[in-house]
């Protein structure tokens, strides 16, 4: 009977923990533009975004959570409007299939908040990696390496 009990006061615990609200609201002090690009998926127009033809040295990071996500190392010029990165910081953006324009493309996002960064594309030769994520400006933070 103390094994039943004992095991009903951790279930009960443990769905207390669950039901706490502990995610932080990451998009709440987005601007509206913001949210339709981070939030809704939406797109920059092209040849828009403030980084397009950013080559400073430094660090990209999430606009709605701070994630490092690139290097400008990672960057590279690539004409299609939107800056390119050609690789990622490990572990720092996730993938998922998108099929809204009628076949499958994939949606990269922040691991950390799932804030919608734009896409990636394979098979391009544009650098020696043969990937361009395509990343919406307005979903960037970038911060100049200390001199």
């Amino acid at each position: 009977m103390r094994f039943y009990f004992s095991l009903f006061i951790l279930i009960l615990f443990s769905f207390s923990l669950l039901s706490q609200n502990t995610n932080v609201d990451y998009f709440k002090k987005l601007t509206a533009k913001e949210k339709n690009v981070i939030v809704n998926k939406g797109t920059e127009y092209p040849n828009t975004g403030k980084y397009n033809l950013h080559y400073e040295s430094g660090t990209y990071h999430c606009k709605a959570c701070d994630n490092l996500l690139y290097t400008s190392n990672h960057k590279f010029k690539s004409n299609c409007g939107w800056p390119s990165f050609d690789d990622e910081v490990k572990d720092a953006v996730i993938r998922i299939a998108d099929y809204k324009l009628g076949y499958k493309r994939t949606e990269i996002c922040c691991a950390k908040c799932g804030g919608h960064l734009g896409h990636v594309f394979k098979g391009e030769k544009l650098t020696d990696k043969n990937i361009r994520h395509c990343v919406n400006s307005i979903s960037l933070v970038f911060k100049e390496f200390k001199k």
